[in-house]
């Protein structure tokens, strides 16, 4: 059964008919061309589909394109506030070596956005001590506790983690602060 449906990807408002069986991941990828998430294990385990909804990062792999009909998503492609510009977990990632071959990498940042809004918003995670008074992000093993569990859900078989936790953290202001 095919259904009509928008989409706002990147800024652009997408009105596309989809079968009602359609991943996120699928609608963005092979019907509007949005290559910037990536098809890993398409079972929500890797996370190189990651994009955000409305702010939120979600696994576009596991979530139906109807369930976000007329939602905002941003792909790490759709992150940056310019042609010459980049966003700052774009310039973080680069400084910090956090990407080798690439493929995660879009799945990555998007994540690493997540996160950074996650932990401004005092949201706790499995790594916070103190589930009612949120993260303590003034203590540099907790920092790196917390950006390691929550970009846990990401994987990349190259193995730059350091690189990737080291650019979360200075995206997120706590540069220096994550162990090497």
């Amino acid at each position: 059964m095919e259904t009509e449906l928008t989409l706002r990807v990147d800024g652009a408002t997408h009105h596309l008919p989809v079968d009602t069986r359609t991943s996120l991941l699928d609608a963005l990828r092979q019907r509007l061309g949005a290559t910037s998430p990536k098809k890993g294990c398409d079972h929500g385990q890797c996370g190189a589909c990651t994009v955000l909804v409305g702010g939120r990062r979600i696994l576009a792999c596991l979530a139906l394109a109807v369930a976000h009909d007329g939602a905002e998503v941003t792909t790490a492609a759709g992150l940056a506030p310019g042609l010459d510009e980049d966003h700052p977990v774009h310039r973080a990632f680069v400084d910090n070596d956090a990407l080798q071959c690439g493929f995660c990498t879009p799945g990555q940042v998007c994540s690493a956005v997540g996160v950074l809004d996650e932990l401004e918003r005092g949201w706790p995670s499995a790594a916070t001590a103190d589930l009612a008074g949120g993260p303590d992000l003034g203590d540099p093993h907790t920092v790196d506790r917390e950006i390691a569990e929550r970009m846990s859900g990401n994987l990349c078989r190259c193995g730059a983690y350091k690189g990737i936790r080291a650019a979360v953290a200075q995206a997120g202001g706590f540069a220096g602060e994550v162990r090497r």
